[in-house]
Parts: structure tokens; sequence; C-alpha cells
């Protein structure tokens, strides 16, 4: 979850959504997004939401303190259930990212979940995840996550090598993560991924050969794999600029994304997302495609986003604000913005483009489906899909995606 906040109108202190966001809600599914803002230390590249122990210190008090954290974000949950009244619909996706939320106790994990199981209740099927720290976790925490719900977990591997992880600021050894998978086996877990990060400078094309045949060999049964992005701010952009490390080109991201299909590909993973793979379709995750697909999700915690029927709201970033603000009886909402028909057309093009399954040919205008023909004619955008009225991208479309999203959304 980036840093830095949008623009956008007031939120009101009771946190209250106009009518349109919670017309026809029945027939949207819902998910919730809690966010753990805490970090044992900051790795280099990271430009999201998060706080260590040192940046906390005399900016928040009591307020921040991660001991507590499960009981404000508690407070948030049953804010929710005011705001979106009565709501029918059960929870279909929860997920706990960071930060590190392995940093807490796997009881306030537990706690946080309750919460939103007691408020809204749970669907049957559903996707219980948390993101992970490979040394922030062991084969204890994970059992008592899994009695506790969870049926899903995310481990942070970035790379099998030491000296990326090294440029990264990563702090795990090569191989825990690895082991995490077997452990979260054991445990229970009925899905693994394992999150890689390619493009780091110094990394070679056998580097991330090697990262792949070892997160494969783990056994997970999804793969996400993200291109470095050097954010402007971090510790990493600023080596970059001072020649300490060299910045990787989009050449290189290109190829070692053609290794990752390729590899993943032979190893049973399919694509379902531009960055995300599975080993079947149980296997992908529910809560991203919810995001993508344009659903109704609440965020919760500091920095997080949330959206239901066309209205997005963010929070107040600081912990110590955030819990201020419920702790007051407030909302802890920094602002909020009605997407018009045409942000949710461009929108839905932006994120559905990016799908397995592409987005209707319906959803483009004019200019946009000339663009689409001229993808096509390319090797693009898929030919079969194209003549049954979808923009489906190829491989090669893939490798363009922002390029042929500009077109189409033009």
């Amino acid at each position: 979850m980036p840093s830095a906040l949008p623009d956008g109108e007031p939120m009101p202190e009771d946190g209250a959504l106009p009518a349109s966001a919670l017309a026809g809600a029945a027939s949207r599914p819902l998910g919730f997004y809690l966010h753990v803002p805490y970090c044992a230390t900051r790795c280099g590249y990271c430009d999201f939401n998060t706080y260590t122990a040192t940046e906390l210190r005399g900016s928040g008090g009591v307020l921040a303190s991660r001991d507590n954290y499960a009981d404000t974000l508690t407070d948030e949950v049953r804010l929710a259930r005011k705001v979106l009244g009565d709501d029918p619909r059960p929870v279909r996706t929860v997920f706990v990212g960071g930060g590190t939320p392995t940093l807490l106790a796997a009881g306030d994990l537990v706690r946080m979940l309750a919460a939103v199981r007691d408020e809204f209740g749970l669907a049957d099927d559903a996707e219980i995840t948390t993101e992970a720290n490979p040394e922030s976790v062991d084969e204890a925490y994970l059992a008592e996550l899994r009695e506790g719900g969870f049926n899903r977990v995310s481990f942070g591997m970035q790379s099998a090598k030491q000296h990326v992880l090294k440029v990264l600021d990563r702090t795990h050894t090569p191989g825990r993560p690895e082991a995490c998978v077997a452990e979260a086996r054991a445990a229970g877990f009925d899905h693994v991924n394992l999150d890689l990060i390619y493009g780091t400078p110094g990394e070679t094309d056998d580097d991330w050969r090697a990262t792949l045949d070892a997160a494969i060999g783990a056994g997970p049964d999804h793969v996400s794999a993200y291109a470095l992005i050097v954010e402007e701010g971090t510790q990493l952009a600023r080596r970059i600029r001072r020649g300490e490390v060299p910045m990787t080109d989009d050449d290189v991201h290109a190829d070692r994304y053609l290794i990752a299909d390729e590899i993943l590909g032979r190893a049973g993973f399919s694509w379902y997302e531009v960055s995300n793979w599975a080993t079947s379709e149980a296997g992908r995750c529910l809560h991203n495609e919810l995001y993508w697909r344009g659903a109704d999700w609440w965020g919760a915690g500091p920095g997080a986003h949330s959206h239901a029927g066309g209205v997005r709201w963010w929070n107040v970033k600081h912990p110590g604000a955030y819990a201020a603000a419920l702790a007051g009886g407030r909302s802890p909402g920094a602002g909020r913005e009605v997407l018009s028909e045409e942000d949710r057309r461009v929108e839905r093009i932006l994120l559905e483009l990016r799908l397995v399954d592409g987005c209707p040919l319906t959803l483009l205008k004019e200019a946009g489906l000339a663009a689409a023909r001229k993808a096509r004619d390319e090797g693009l955008l898929e030919a079969a899909p194209y003549a049954a009225g979808r923009a489906v991208l190829t491989l090669r479309g893939r490798l363009l995606a922002d390029a042929v999203v500009r077109g189409l959304v033009d």
C-alpha cells in the first residue's frame, strides 16, 4: 500500500457514505483488508505506509503501540458495521497485510479476524489470508493462525540469493521462505503464496532462474512475481542516484518476466493476472480478484483504502492519528471521492485487461476500439477472444500491458 494519499473531499466524522455506495450492495462480494503498519526494519525499496519502532518513538505515544493495535483495529471494524448498516453480505475474503502482520502475536491476528466474523459473518468458503515475514513465524505461530481460521498465507521471499536480498535490505536468510511453506502445509494451510521480485540491481538471469526453481521446489500453489519499482524517497533510490548500485532497465525486466512465465508454466503454474500465477483456479487469490473486478472492500488500518459502489475513501496515514480518531469516536477517514461513470469505465479497463479473461470490448469507445484492432494486428491481443468480444493480452501484450491500456482508454 503506497504511502502517498490522494486528494479528495473531506470524510464525515461518522464515516457515513453516500446512498449510491450502498445501492445494489447485495449483488457485490464484500472483502476486508486489515493493514498492520509495523516493520522491524525498513527495506530499502519500500514506499509503503509502514513504521519501525524508531520511526514511531515520540510521535504516537501509547496510541501508536503495536501492543494494543488489534483492539484499535477492531474499533474500526465495528465502525464499518455501523456505516454499512444492515448489509446482509457475509464477508467473502479477509486479507491481513502490511508492513509485517506477523510482528503481532498470532492471537492478535486471530482476534482481528474474529472481529470481522462477529460483526459481519464469514462466507462458508471465505478466503482468509495473512502476509508473513519468513523470520517472524514458526510452526507454533502458523498452527495458531490456522486454528484461528486463516487458510491462506503469503510469504515474502523476494529472492533465493543472499546478495540480491542484501541490496533489497531484506533480513531473512535464503532457504527460510521455502521452509516456511513446509511449515504452513504441516499446519494445515490450504493455499500458500511466495512473493518474488525481479530486476534488483546486481541480479543476473541465472540468479532469477535459481530463485524461481527454489520457489517452485518449495511447493506453493501460488507465486507472485513483480518487477522492482524504484520509488523516489526510498533508500534504494538514493543509492542508485549516488551511483552505488546500477539501475535495471526495462529490457532486463522484460527478459526476467519471460523467464518467469516459461519456468512457472513448465512447473504447472498458469497466469491469471499479469504478475500472478497459480496451479489451479482454487489457488488464485480471490481477495485480489475483488480489487481487480471492482467489488466492495473495507480497508481498516492507517492509510488503508476502501471502496463501495463507486465511492473510494482512505484513512489517515499515521498510526497515532488513526488510533486517536477512533478513540475519540470519529472515523479515521482522511478523504474520499465519488467516481463518475467515466472514471469507473476507465478503471475497469485498467484492471480487467490485466486478467487472463481480459475486458469486454463494449467498454471501449471509438478510439479505444481502433487501438484494440491495432493491438490485435500487432500480436498484443489474442485473436480468438477478440473475435468473441473481449480484449485479452498475449504474452507479448503482457510485456507491454501499460502501453496497450493507454491506447484502449484513449
